[in-house]
């Protein structure tokens, strides 16, 4: 998500994160659970399993009024992570997952179609600091990615920081970075374990040489550089009561912001910004391209909004030894405003004010009045302003996205005046480099059967035109063979919705291929043509049909898109992509029995509410950390971001939005000879952002309801990963042997072929 899910990441001249912008010890410890359990036979792909489930306890004295309402949690003994009872829930819901998917009779020729596919050079777009080009790489099957350091472009490549070394299974891994102004240190931060609890260090650039300050305690961090290159900006958390490894559910508030010099301890960093009465507030710091200016954006959610605040950093005759004061532009969450760069006390912004679709304006400190605003870059109608960055001193590069496909154009700063509009096929530009003082560009284009292109711009020329500096190609994939579609299907209530779909050519329409539907839908969050390894072996093996709908909630269409599909409206999201499963049956692409659902995140809760609530037309679904208990979300880690999406069971009005489609307190049994769909549920044992209790809650509530269901034959499974978070710098061990565990369970439920 914003903070809920996996998204694109841009990297400009600011590596940073931007605040603007993811889990429960095993042990077998069965003398807990009563030993009741119900035997279930599941046939399918001529296979039979037989599993069964524990009858977890339940507490049926707890309970909570909610605006006059009892609402029963018999399973809130699941929310203590460290909990005996909750380890031996977590082992036996693993030992009927494991040899469900165990059993799958093509298992290890998935494994090893998938590592084959997997095993191909991967490069990102090279990025310059100081004298010195750097860019990251895989070989194929390294855990993580190795960043790589040149003297030129066509200079010899050396190896600058592997964070395969740091750990023997790959589950440290590197998250944001930022170099000095001079290119000469880097701070990086590293994640243990899928957390998103971060440690920053440093390196010595070009050496790569260690330095000695570590920086802990840190989440949802900035990383700013002064120009002085004597220390960066970075955020902490206080203390607080447990552990912090990323397996606690403790609430994360009161985030302050520290200086940290370079070669002092962290105990001697400085505190220069915090909000004691503002607990939940994040805060974003961003020194300016000229570094005079420290612009400071506050926020309080998930929602695309923030403050703006100023600290003019020359004004600090003795440096920074204390608390900042700083300068109030705008004071209020009615928009956002992300910073893009300056000249002198002219600064430019890109902003959601007055413009659902986005806009660039200029703020003059000097003159700082919302009437002294001038738009530079109107918002345009039909498509979203995504993304912004300023190079070659006075060119701006924007990219929209019109119809879910992105667009790439060459502004003129000054003026606001379209120069140049690139070559772009129908798909992606899931990564851009380049900053206000150089004069080349490099982006990164993808789409569902493009693996990547990445490509160079001299953006001082005349004519602007790029050529391809590298070609990622897969091993034994014909992309030619496919073809993708998209179409707009109507919802519930009229809406044209956009849907990609990727199938072989001259796909037999008969209504029995197996389909894997995608969705996410929130958190201004846009589902755009990207290639998946993973889709490979479906598309190729299985011959899938794979498609991905552009339900509301999310940003294809801006913050009214968003909008629509968030609080009150949040049941619309849901009745997009039942339509769009019901569009894929009428239209033959596939059938109720042969259709599946996948999201991970906020789309874990669109799989869970879309199993509850259409039962009749989907087969299976994969829910990957999903948001389950719509309750309680508020409770845990940062939970209480997502509220601008959700809201809150603590207000009246959106306590009667959430019980509706709650996935934990809206199971029922199907009518008629329907079963439940097929579920995996997966989660991960130091997933800190979207906490494992929503799985374990929801799993035990589902099978105490189907348990003695005797139409009930479909799996209903839980799969707890060790070592492992909400997605982000997972191994890729890890990633192959949960795409092998996925495709296991697609095979069993909904009758997949292999073809070689």
């Amino acid at each position: 998500m914003s903070i809920l899910s996996s998204v694109i990441v841009f990297s400009g001249s600011r590596a940073g994160i931007s605040t603007l912008s993811v889990l429960i010890l095993l042990s077998s410890l069965f003398a807990y659970f009563q030993t009741e359990k119900f035997s279930l036979i599941s046939v399918n792909n001529n296979m039979t399993t037989q599993f069964s489930y524990p009858k977890a306890r339940r507490d049926e004295s707890c309970a909570e009024d909610h605006h006059g309402q009892t609402i029963a949690d018999p399973y809130r003994w699941l929310e203590d992570p460290d909990g005996e009872e909750t380890k031996a829930f977590v082992d036996a819901q693993n030992e009927i997952s494991e040899p469900f998917i165990n059993s799958c009779p093509i298992k290890d020729q998935m494994k090893k179609r998938i590592t084959e596919v997997w095993d191909f050079p991967k490069y990102g777009c090279p990025f310059k600091h100081g004298s010195h080009y750097f860019y990251f790489h895989n070989s194929g099957l390294q855990n993580q990615h190795v960043m790589y350091i040149q003297d030129s472009l066509d200079g010899e490549a050396r190896v600058f920081l592997d964070p395969n070394k740091l750990s023997e299974d790959g589950t440290i891994s590197m998250g944001s970075f930022e170099f000095t102004e001079n290119g000469e240190v880097l701070a990086y931060t590293l994640s243990e374990s899928g957390s998103d609890w971060r440690t920053i260090k440093f390196k010595e650039v070009p050496s790569g040489k260690d330095l000695p300050d570590v920086l802990k305690r840190v989440k949802f961090s900035c990383l700013s550089w002064t120009h002085d290159h004597k220390g960066l900006f970075y955020n902490s958390y206080p203390q607080q009561e447990g552990r912090t490894d990323g397996t606690e559910t403790t609430a994360n508030s009161n985030q302050k912001l520290y200086y940290h010099r370079l070669g002092t301890d962290q105990s001697e960093d400085v505190l220069v910004v915090e909000m004691l009465d503002k607990p939940k507030w994040m805060l974003d710091a961003t020194v300016s391209d000229d570094g005079k200016y420290l612009i400071l954006s506050p926020c309080e959610s998930c929602a695309p909004v923030n403050r703006l605040y100023y600290v003019d950093l020359e004004k600090l005759p003795n440096g920074i030894t204390g608390a900042l004061e700083y300068v109030k532009v705008v004071d209020n969450f009615d928009a956002a405003y992300e910073y893009i760069t300056n000249e002198g006390t002219l600064f430019t912004f890109k902003t959601n004010l007055n413009a659902l679709n986005y806009k660039i304006i200029n703020i003059d400190l000097a003159k700082p009045e919302p009437e002294n605003w001038v738009e530079l870059v109107p918002e345009d109608k039909d498509a979203v302003l995504e993304y912004a960055v300023c190079v070659n001193q006075d060119k701006l590069i924007l990219i929209y996205l019109r119809d879910v496909k992105n667009e790439m154009f060459v502004y003129d700063l000054t003026t606001g005046k379209q120069l140049y509009k690139f070559s772009l096929d129908v798909g992606s530009i899931t990564s851009i480099t380049g900053e206000k003082k150089q004069t080349e560009l490099f982006y990164r284009f993808t789409s569902f059967l493009t693996p990547g292109i990445i490509f160079h711009c001299d953006v001082s020329s005349a004519d602007y035109k790029p050529k391809v500096f590298k070609e990622i190609k897969v091993n034994n994939f014909e992309a030619d063979k496919f073809e993708i579609r998209q179409v707009f299907y109507k919802s519930k209530d009229g809406t044209k919705i956009p849907m990609f779909i990727v199938h072989k050519k001259n796909l037999p329409m008969d209504g029995n291929n197996p389909t894997l539907l995608y969705g996410y839908g929130g958190f201004s969050i846009s589902l755009t043509p990207v290639f998946r390894i993973s889709n490979v072996v479906f598309l190729q093996n299985f011959g899938g049909v794979y498609a991905v709908a552009n339900i509301r909630g999310g940003a294809e269409y801006g913050e009214s898109w968003h909008k629509a599909g968030t609080l009150a409206n949040k049941q619309k999201g849901f009745d997009d992509f039942a339509a769009a499963g019901e569009f894929l049956i009428h239209e033959k692409y596939t059938s109720s029995k042969k259709l599946a659902i996948q999201g991970g995140s906020n789309g874990g809760l669109l799989v869970a509410a879309s199993l509850n609530q259409r039962p009749d037309i989907f087969a299976a679904g994969v829910a990957q950390v999903g948001v389950l208990d719509m309750l309680r979300f508020h409770k845990f880690t940062i939970g209480y971001n997502w509220i601008s999406d959700y809201g809150s069971a603590d207000d009246a009005e959106q306590f009667q939005w959430l019980i509706k489609y709650s996935p934990l307190h809206n199971i029922k049994v199907p009518e008629g000879e329907t079963q439940y769909p097929s579920i995996l549920l997966l989660t991960g044992d130091h997933d800190d952002r979207v906490v494992p209790l929503h799985s374990l809650k929801f799993i035990a509530q589902l099978q105490h309801i189907m348990r003695d269901v005797e139409k009930q034959t479909n799996p209903l499974l839980l799969r707890v990963d060790t070592k492992s978070g909400h997605g982000g710098g997972k191994p890729t061990a890890k990633i192959i042997d949960e795409l092998v565990e996925i495709y296991s369970f697609l095979y069993k439920t909904i009758a997949l072929e292999w073809q070689d």
